[in-house]
This record gives structure tokens, C-alpha cells and sequence, in this order.
């Protein structure tokens, strides 16, 4: 691990928040936003948020260049965020190294904490073989370290690791 550590020691770069979605229920509208609160717990009026239970996927991230991918896989246009259901989609930055270390977004710091596989429900949203497509495309789940606020436009950097 003090190699891992070592090697991410030099991940200065940075991406930015490129869209935000928020769902109130399992299987409800996801609606975009221009502005999230995030809280301990996750991103506020997001049906995963859940301050008083410690879940490992308090806010959910993908990669935007990952999305040409799928649509590629899956030999269709453009494929729509909602259709995803992921709280933030970034560019700029790879979200794989940040699930092992502390970053920033806007004004709020989050932990990653492992892999956002897709859900059967990606069958359903992105017609047949959904699932398959957003396999190691599915980007990351992360942990409120600290409460703040992300923006459209916002910078994503990894944060000096301790």
C-alpha cells in the first residue's frame, strides 16, 4: 500500500464537474442540477443519502470520456446522464486513481471508496446488453469527509496524501 500511496503522491491533475443529478427514490426521475449541498450522508435529496447510516456509496461519480465508450459498446448515439443514474459526471481526471484517495470538489472533500458497478437497471435504461457496456465503466463511489457545495464548472483534484 506506502507504494500505491507513493505512486498517487503525484496525481496533480485535476477535472471538473461536467453535470449533477439528484433522485429522490430508487426508481424515480433523476432531475438535473446546476448546484448540489453535499452532506454527511451523501448529496442532499438524494435518495442514498442517509446521514445516519455509514454507506460506502454516499455520492456516486463517473467519468465523462467513459461515456463515448458505452455508447460505442452498445453502437448507439448519445447516451444521457439520467440514463445513468450517477450523482456527478467529471472530466478531466481519472476517477479510477481517485478511489483511492481524498479529493476535493468545489467546496466539499470526499474519500473514495471503491467501484460504482452498474445495476440491472442499466438493461432497462440502455436496452439489451446495458449491463455488460458499463462494466469497469461504471466509475466510483465516494464518502463525505467534509460538507460543502459543488457546482457545474467545479474543479475535482486529489488532495496531498498523509
Amino acid at each position: 500500500m506506502e507504494i500505491l500511496k507513493e505512486l498517487l503522491s503525484t496525481n496533480t491533475f485535476q477535472g471538473k464537474v461536467d453535470w449533477i443529478g439528484i433522485s429522490s427514490g430508487p426508481r424515480s426521475e433523476i432531475k438535473t442540477q446546476d448546484t448540489a449541498r453535499i452532506v454527511t450522508g451523501g448529496v442532499e435529496g438524494d435518495h442514498h443519502c442517509r446521514p445516519t447510516r455509514q454507506s460506502k456509496r454516499q455520492v456516486t461519480l463517473i467519468q465523462a470520456e467513459h461515456i463515448p465508450v458505452v455508447e460505442a459498446i452498445l453502437g448507439r448515439g448519445k447516451i444521457d446522464p439520467l440514463l445513468l443514474r450517477r450523482n456527478l459526471v467529471v472530466s478531466g481526471i481519472n476517477l479510477a486513481a481517485l478511489k483511492y484517495q481524498t479529493f476535493q470538489i468545489g467546496t466539499a472533500v470526499l474519500e473514495g471508496s471503491g467501484n460504482c458497478p452498474p445495476c440491472s437497471r442499466m438493461e432497462e435504461n440502455l436496452g439489451p446488453g446495458g449491463y455488460a457496456a458499463m462494466l469497469a465503466h461504471g466509475g466510483i463511489t465516494a464518502v463525505v469527509v467534509s460538507e460543502g457545495v459543488v457546482s457545474l464548472g467545479d474543479v475535482v483534484s486529489a488532495l496531498p496524501l498523509a
